[in-house]
């Protein structure tokens, strides 16, 4: 499947970009104020995005970092009196049951001809609700020390994580929290059908050590030894390999899906103004920029935030025709988080 667009043509419109962005940002209101983001990345780029917005427009940011599932859980919580005024980041699903749920508020940044035909289809689809930042493919590292000191092959395919040999093995977050592990959970659906994706969910769980609340607890078991096999996003599983772990990324033999990381403007939020500057901000050449400096190698949505080599290479990949809008529907995200929790979840190991 061509998912991706020729990422080798590149325009020279940086500088301009700039310009823009700074001039979106700046303004009386600029100076003063605090927007309150709830941050579904990695708390690196959490942070790094908070000081860098703050120096730009002198608006105080308050930061809190959550999971992909415990912010949606947050949002939808405090909706009668909401405390936040946007959410950054976490894989689209969760972002477009809340924008169905009308948690969330259309905006149409400015910044959207900069973007990718893909995050601009992101946000039509919400009706602009939310917009797409950066994509992401799924798969698995392995510790390849552990696997061999264990003397277990390595797995190519999901179908080979079945196996006896990973008993105790294997890390995945819980759906219910974690945004990676709910793009898990639909990729299986979609690439194996419903009733024997279950089948195979049923299976795999006789060889998980442990569910964890955040999709990138895997990534850092992996990296520590803690586990032989953590799934995850694999542009994650590279950050560590590129530091010097032990851990390689595999992107599965049959096919695999991928996340829309998306920004929110959270419907009700006390400081909306300051929002929308964050959201115009979170779409802009700086904020996607951050990536490349932590060595955090997901696809951004602008076109002009440069992909470095050491980027996975996406179309060496194979994608399923990987449906956002379906399993982001809150009808169909809600059944299959309910179905997971009864016939996945409960079952011994």
């Amino acid at each position: 499947m061509r998912l991706f667009p020729d990422l080798a043509i590149r325009t020279l419109c940086a500088v301009a970009s700039t310009a823009l962005l700074s001039a979106i940002l700046a303004g009386p209101a600029a100076a003063q104020g605090q927007v309150t983001v709830y941050c579904s990345i990695l708390e690196e780029q959490c942070r790094e995005g908070s000081a860098l917005f703050e120096k730009a427009t002198g608006i105080k940011v308050l930061m809190v970092r959550k999971s992909t599932g415990e912010t949606y859980a947050t949002i939808k919580a405090e909706s009668a009196n909401p405390k936040g005024d946007v959410w950054w980041g976490g894989p689209g699903e969760a972002h477009l049951q809340a924008a169905e749920e009308g948690l969330t508020e259309e905006y149409k940044s400015p910044m959207l001809p900069q973007l990718y035909d893909w995050a601009v289809r992101h946000a039509e689809v919400s009706r602009f609700r939310t917009t797409g930042i950066y994509l992401g493919a799924l798969g698995f590292g392995i510790n390849t020390e552990v696997l061999k000191a264990r003397n277990i092959p390595e797995p190519k395919c999901w179908a080979d994580l079945l196996d006896p040999k990973f008993k105790d093995e294997v890390q995945l977050a819980d759906p219910n929290s974690s945004g990676t592990a709910y793009t898990l959970l639909a990729t299986i659906v979609q690439l194996f059908g419903e009733d024997k994706g279950f089948d195979y969910l049923k299976g795999l769980h006789k060889n998980i050590s442990q569910y964890t609340k955040s999709g990138i607890a895997p990534i850092n078991a992996l990296k520590l030894g803690e586990t032989g096999v953590g799934i995850g996003f694999i542009h994650d599983i590279m950050t560590q390999k590129l530091a010097g772990a032990p851990v390689k990324a595999i992107a599965p033999c049959e096919g695999t899906g991928y996340e829309t990381g998306s920004v929110s403007l959270i419907k009700g939020g006390k400081g909306t103004d300051a929002g929308r500057k964050f959201v115009d901000f979170a779409l802009g050449v700086e904020a996607q920029s951050i990536n490349n400096r932590l060595k955090i190698y997901s696809m951004p949505s602008n076109r002009e935030v440069v992909i470095p080599p050491e980027a996975p290479d996406f179309k060496s990949m194979k994608f399923i025709a990987y449906d956002t809008a379906k399993y982001g529907a809150a009808e169909t995200r809600t059944r299959l988080l309910k179905k997971w929790g009864d016939e996945v979840k409960s079952l011994p190991r």
